[in-house]
């Protein structure tokens, strides 16, 4: 399913630790993960089940932060998407304004912030993860999420291969699988499982290259149907998105 232009889209958390206090560091399945995947996808878009497989059998891989952003632009076919955020809409148009492509479509698989490929096509993603290792600055600044009682730290590193003028610092709340029954639609009749569902996004703060850390509430990230968090830093801006430049994933429980 494909949008003809870019305008097609339609837009849119301490105090002082006791002796006793037990500190427990999040650690990422893999230390040094290679890529994050972002697909776009829709519960109204029949190429997309394809790909919403391969999005779950990627989130097997530890070296692999794949996540699913559900797009609210097909909700006029006859089923409006139940995961949709207006929020990922916005985030694959600031993608292709940024590539100056205007590629909107889905399934659309994004990786490292850089190189888009159809969703369905598990050889091009992983080409595309190879293409977009061989710049420096990504997936370079090591990322982790250290959790103490009730609160999540994120710490970013500091800029150690380039010179990063600008980058933003994000924690994203994740549902590991999602099953949803589609009753209309392109789709109608089926029963698709969503995997590594983002349901909500938060802005940490910006990063100019030093170590920085944020501390948020871990009830601001885990609630009902949460049981993942990924935080990333990616080169410029939520409305101008570069190349990912870290990111971590753990379990929540």
């Amino acid at each position: 399913m494909t949008a003809t232009t870019a305008h097609h889209l339609i837009s849119r958390w301490s105090g002082a630790l006791g002796i006793c206090a037990i500190v427990a560091v999040i650690r990422p399945a893999h230390a040094d993960p290679r890529a994050v995947v972002e697909l776009f996808t829709s519960q109204g878009c029949s190429s997309c089940p394809p790909a919403d497989k391969i999005i779950g059998e990627l989130a097997k891989d530890p070296s692999i932060i794949a996540m699913s952003m559900p797009i609210d632009y097909w909700d006029y076919l006859g089923w409006k998407d139940t995961l949709a955020d207006s929020r990922f809409s916005a985030r694959q148009k600031a993608y292709s304004r940024m590539r100056g492509d205007r590629e909107v479509y889905t399934p659309q698989a994004v990786v490292n912030g850089s190189v888009h490929v159809i969703g369905s096509d598990r050889s091009s993603i992983e080409n595309a993860i190879g293409a977009t290792r061989k710049g420096d600055e990504v997936m370079s600044i090591p990322v982790t999420m250290t959790q103490s009682g009730k609160q999540i730290t994120v710490s970013v590193a500091a800029a150690s291969k380039v010179p990063v003028k600008h980058g933003e610092v994000w924690i994203c709340s994740i549902s590991k699988s999602v099953p949803i029954s589609i009753a209309r639609g392109e789709n109608r009749g089926k029963e698709i499982t969503y995997h590594n569902v983002v349901r909500n996004l938060v802005k940490l703060g910006d990063w100019n290259g030093n170590p920085e850390s944020w501390t948020v509430p871990l009830d601001s990230v885990a609630h009902a149907g949460i049981d993942g968090a990924v935080a990333y830093v990616q080169d410029g801006s939520g409305d101008e998105p570069g190349p990912m430049l870290g990111a971590a994933y753990t379990s929540l429980h």
